[in-house]
């Protein structure tokens, strides 16, 4: 291959080669058919597949991270723990206590139904709250402007000493820390099935090309420039990578629409999906694989014309 050919051979020329039709049949150098075509186009509807629950899952955790930070910074919670011949009056201490507090825009004590439902996955259904020495659990919302939690806890101590400030600090900045490392992971899971794509393509395209080495130097002899050569196995294997892909996108976007809701599936999956707009996200997979198909390609084809003589 002579170094002018190689100049020519620019991301330009194979561009314009892609996008253009083929009416001169240049792309019957690639062989339509057999294990090569069948791999191109497996491997790369089965990592469009994987790259969409990836994509789910970094948007789903993103959005989770957000909310934990968000609803859980503006909420506190006070428990009252005191002898049953106390709990009353220091409940209504508290309450005074919490109206009185700058900063705090409501509190509002939690009825037996609803502490209920809270322990309902511990203890299972019906649970007799009545007869359990649950602890009166009030919810404290917080004003725009914040309060001073530290001079609260002091004041709490001093009228009503069963009462406890649970400002969720302890538990929240771990749940957001995991969700955060959960999107990143989705990321880099993006990121890994990208090369894994990348890689399975190049492989293929350079069997391709090995195994096709006597026609190349044929239509060497014949006056077919390198140029031609490559961009007719560039445009058949992008092809192929974008054809796979939008399979495997289109059963990927099924399968997360398929998913149990958040109500169904009992909190758990935390509403792993998409929601509204995010559903359009997944639309830029089968280009990125096309992308990804031809430079991969075209790394190839440059490494495989250089060998065959």
């Amino acid at each position: 291959m002579k170094k002018a050919d190689l100049k020519s051979l620019d991301l330009a020329a194979l561009w314009r080669g892609l996008t253009r039709p083929d009416p001169a049949g240049h792309d019957r150098v690639v062989p339509p058919t057999g294990f090569t075509a069948q791999l191109t186009v497996f491997s790369a509807g089965a990592m469009a597949f994987l790259a969409v629950f990836a994509l789910a899952l970094a948007l789903a955790t993103g959005r989770l991270a957000e909310r934990w930070s968000s609803e859980l910074a503006q909420t506190v919670t006070v428990r009252v723990s005191a002898p049953e011949d106390q709990i009353d009056r220091q409940t209504a201490t508290v309450m005074e206590v919490l109206k009185t507090t700058p900063g705090i825009a409501e509190a509002r004590q939690l009825p037996g139904d609803e502490v209920e439902k809270l322990l309902e996955p511990w203890f299972g259904p019906d649970i007799p709250v009545e007869a359990l020495p649950v602890p009166r659990l009030i919810e404290v919302t917080e004003a725009a402007e914040g309060f001073d939690a530290e001079a609260l806890r002091l004041r709490l101590q001093g009228e009503a000493p069963g009462a406890v400030l649970d400002d969720h600090t302890r538990w929240r900045e771990p749940l957001v820390s995991a969700a955060n490392r959960l999107r990143v992971l989705g990321l880099v899971s993006l990121l890994l099935i990208a090369a894994a794509s990348a890689a399975m393509i190049t492989l293929a395209a350079k069997a391709a090309m090995a195994a096709n080495g006597q026609v190349i130097r044929v239509l060497r002899l014949i006056g077919a420039r390198d140029i031609t050569i490559a961009t007719a196995f560039v445009r058949r294997f992008t092809r192929r990578a974008a054809t796979g892909a939008a399979g495997g996108t289109v059963l990927g976007m099924a399968a997360v629409w398929a998913l149990p809701s958040v109500d169904q599936a009992g909190g758990f999956l935390t509403g792993l999906g998409f929601q509204g707009w995010g559903w359009l996200w997944p639309l830029l997979i089968p280009a990125l694989a096309a992308a990804i198909g031809f430079a991969a390609t075209r790394w190839a084809a440059l490494k495989i014309l250089r060998e065959v003589r």
